[in-house]
Parts: structure tokens; C-alpha cells; sequence
């Protein structure tokens, strides 16, 4: 990753809610900017809302659609025994994704299959993308899933305005082998010790600088 921040490589920040309208609400709280309604995921049963925090990365807020029964395996990122609303995983941005996930394979990273996604924005257009797996979770969402968006418009260019994602990193208890994955798949993510996995998203917006984790 080219940016001394860490900032280069993400794609998007997934904020996980039991239910949309609240975590909406949460992130105003904290940010002071409102998230535009994104879109349905019918595949995996939920819905999101984002935030820009950029040109080409964005905040996802994502929670359980309660017009689309989830899949028989459950929804992603265990919206289904969600307990607070958090960032629960993020993506990072990538190419050539199936050649990608069989080199990091090599290297005792298992990115999972990849998969298609598609979703309606409220403007009508269709969004496609290539995807690692959503469940194949990797040192509790610290190591990202990787996403390619191909000829799709990037979502955070009809996402409200007003944050800016400027540092991110994590926290995990057993912070170096994790931080060995990251370098083994290229991914420079500042990553130190705490008592429980942790991603830190410092963004500034129109409440100032702060913190969502």
C-alpha cells in the first residue's frame, strides 16, 4: 500500500447494526453526517446505507433485511447474534481476484471462494462485483476480504459527503501472527495489542476528528 496511513488499499469499513435505521442513527451521532440508503442484497438477506470517507472508499453500514429471508448458512458478518452495532470487517481493494486468492493460499491465507454480488442503488443503476468470501473470516475481520468492482461506478461517488477517512488500523490479542497474514497477502495495516480485536477508524467530519470502532 502506497499511503503512509494505511489508507491506499481500503475499499470500505463494515459497520454492522441489528437494525438499519439505528446504526444510521449511530453514525450520524458520531460523524454528523447522515448515510445515504445504499441498497438490498437479496442473496445474503441484508440492506446498507454509506457514508463516503473519500473518492473511493466509503463506510458500510450494513444490518439484516427484513424483506429478504437470509440464506440457509446465515447472514454475513453474524447479523443474526449481533449484540452492539460495530466495525465488524472491512474490504480492501484488489484485481485479478481468482489468481489473488490461489497466491495467498500459498502463503497459509485462506480467502475463500469468489463470488458475484449485485445490488440496485437508489437511482436505478445496477452495481456488480467480484468478491472473496464474506464468511471466510480471518483473524475476526481484521484480515480484509478483497473486492473488484470492474466497470461499476464506485459506490462512494453517490455516497453522502462530509467524512473522510484519515488513519485506520486494529487491535488483536495475538497481534503478530496476524500482522505476519497481513504482510504474507501485502496489506500494510498498523496492528497492535489489545484485549479483544479491534478495528479504529479515525475520520474526520463535521464533529471534528473521531474515532468509530
Amino acid at each position: 500500500m502506497a499511503s503512509p496511513e494505511g489508507l491506499a488499499l481500503v475499499d470500505h469499513l463494515v459497520y454492522a447494526t441489528a437494525d438499519l435505521d439505528r446504526g444510521i442513527g449511530e453514525v450520524e451521532r458520531v460523524l454528523g453526517v447522515r448515510a445515504s440508503l445504499g441498497g438490498q442484497h437479496p442473496i445474503w438477506g441484508t440492506r446498507n446505507a454509506l457514508v463516503a470517507l473519500g473518492p473511493s472508499s466509503y463506510l458500510e453500514i450494513i444490518a439484516p433485511d427484513p424483506h429478504n429471508a437470509p440464506p440457509s448458512e446465515g447472514r454475513p458478518f453474524g447479523l443474526e447474534a449481533l449484540g452492539s452495532s460495530r466495525l465488524v470487517g472491512w474490504a480492501a481493494k484488489g484485481s485479478g481476484l481468482t489468481n489473488f486468492r490461489e497466491a495467498a493460499a500459498q502463503h497459509g491465507v485462506e480467502l475463500g471462494k469468489v463470488l458475484s454480488g449485485r445490488r440496485k442503488q437508489a437511482d436505478g443503476t445496477v452495481l456488480t462485483w467480484k468478491l472473496t468470501d464474506l464468511r471466510c473470516v480471518i483473524a475476526d475481520g481484521i484480515v480484509p476480504f478483497f473486492i473488484d468492482w470492474g466497470k461499476s461506478p464506485h459506490p462512494a461517488l453517490v455516497a453522502s459527503r462530509g467524512a473522510t477517512l484519515v488513519r485506520f488500523s486494529a487491535e488483536h490479542p495475538d497481534a503478530d501472527r496476524v500482522l505476519r497474514m497481513l504482510r504474507a497477502i501485502h496489506v500494510d495495516l498498523r496492528i497492535g495489542v489489545g484485549a479483544a480485536p479491534a478495528l479504529i477508524a479515525e475520520i474526520d467530519c463535521p464533529n471534528g476528528r473521531v474515532l468509530l470502532s
